[in-house]
């Protein structure tokens, strides 16, 4: 499976961004989705996922501001983020695996990494 993260940018506070990220290869083997995120001098975080079936989960400090949602048609799911912070910046990451599970270890597949800057 190859992932291919696109979007990024650099933004104002409160604005919006949407990533991408585009499955090709495997895709029948994928059963979660996700997005990760690292800051300089920071561990990567899980921001949220989203199953095969359509459930999802939102890490608490973008609840309510970041939306993840997929396309099963065009194997591409989708970070909306909305009324974005400064301390949102990051690298974001696209991420995917066999397992129904959101765990770190359970995302076998890795896109490339897409840098969102939001100055103040």
């Amino acid at each position: 499976v190859q992932l291919q993260a696109s979007g990024g940018g650099l933004v104002q506070a409160g604005g919006s961004l949407r990533l991408s990220c585009a499955a090709s290869g495997s895709i029948f083997s994928i059963n979660i989705m996700g997005w990760y995120r690292q800051a300089p001098g920071k561990e990567r975080e899980l921001v949220a996922s989203i199953t095969s079936g359509g459930r999802t989960n939102t890490a608490d400090s973008v609840k309510g501001r970041f939306t993840i949602s997929r396309d099963g048609a065009k194997n591409t799911w989708y970070l909306q983020m909305n009324s974005l912070k400064p301390e949102d910046t990051a690298v974001y990451y696209c991420a995917s695996g066999p397992s129904f599970s959101s765990r770190f270890s359970d995302y076998t597949y890795w896109g490339q990494g897409t840098l969102v800057t939001v100055s103040s």
